[in-house]
């Protein structure tokens, strides 16, 4: 299977329609036509199906758009790679990135560091820790943040100063915003927002089997979208102090959760990965600013 023919398929889903995808890919329309005819044939499936409104996808046809924007998405960042390799002054590095205050170390780390390398580019992907792990492990990312520990088996590690404290974000006329901090009692019958890392890992962590009795009525991977269910009266969100805009105009309130529940920022990335030259520049300088506690902060080989 050509990358030609992916890119081909993937601009023909897109747009929806074999014209206007054809243009764009500047062929013509019977050429393509007659390319996803033969990918059919070769896939032994029907790709796309045509209705009224356009080209529509199969169940195979979707199943091969997820397959192919990934391959292609790993294809442009080895070929960028590769242009790197004779341009140390700049090129591409990926970074996924769970929500936090705490990115502030990161972005710090980038400003320093284009001040050497101006033609650098950085490229940020938010998701929670899961997700970023996965986009990690093919190779689709460079670094990650994530706010649990990393699996030292896989994962070489780097912590960022500074903790994120859990709380609860409510309308400021909510009984519980009488309150100076939020305890597992003052959850019970509540409608609960929160990211599924959340129900997952940390709210375990905090309130352990009264986890079950917690309602969660929906989850969401963006502080900034849960605060808007918030303001529509959906409920509560569970959170990071500083993500959410509690400001007067919002009619919304934080407050901390009691016992303080605090995480820590983990930057990671493969162990034994091969970066491109500019990605591993930049491995060195996070190294130079937040590597000082290495016994603690660091679990590596010999490259540190």
């Amino acid at each position: 299977m050509e990358i030609r023919l992916l890119r081909y398929f993937v601009e023909i889903a897109r747009e929806g329609n074999m014209t206007r995808a054809a243009q764009k890919l500047h062929v013509s329309q019977s050429a393509l036509s007659k390319q996803m005819k033969e990918l059919e044939t070769d896939l032994h499936h029907e790709l796309f199906r045509r209705t009224r409104a356009g080209l529509i996808l199969t169940d195979a046809g979707m199943m091969l758009r997820n397959r192919a924007e990934d391959i292609l998405e790993m294809v442009d960042k080895t070929e960028d790679e590769f242009a790197a390799l004779d341009e140390i002054t700049g090129g591409d590095v990926s970074i996924g990135c769970a929500e936090s205050h705490l990115i502030a170390y990161l972005a710090q780390a980038i400003k320093e560091f284009r001040l050497t390398y101006p033609r650098f580019r950085f490229h940020l992907f938010s998701a929670d820790t899961d997700p970023l792990a996965e986009r990690l492990d093919r190779g689709l990312l460079d670094f990650a943040v994530i706010a649990e520990p990393p699996d030292l088996s896989k994962y070489n590690y780097l912590i960022f100063p500074g903790t994120d404290r859990w709380g609860l974000v409510m309308q400021k006329d909510h009984p519980l915003a009488a309150k100076t901090a939020i305890t597992v009692d003052d959850l019970l019958g509540e409608d609960l927002i929160c990211s599924p890392q959340c129900i997952r890992f940390d709210m375990p962590l905090w309130c352990g089997e009264k986890t079950d009795q917690l309602h969660f009525i929906g989850t969401d991977n963006l502080a900034y979208n849960g605060t808007i269910c918030v303001r529509q009266g959906l409920g509560s969100l569970l959170t990071f102090e500083h993500l959410a805009n509690t400001s007067e105009e919002t009619g919304l309130t934080f407050r901390p959760l009691e016992p303080a529940l605090e995480v820590k920022m983990y930057i990671i990335w493969k162990k034994y990965q091969v970066f491109s030259p500019i990605a591993n520049l930049f491995r060195k300088k996070l190294i130079a600013m937040y590597g000082a506690n290495r016994s603690e902060a660091y679990a590596g080989d010999d490259s540190y």
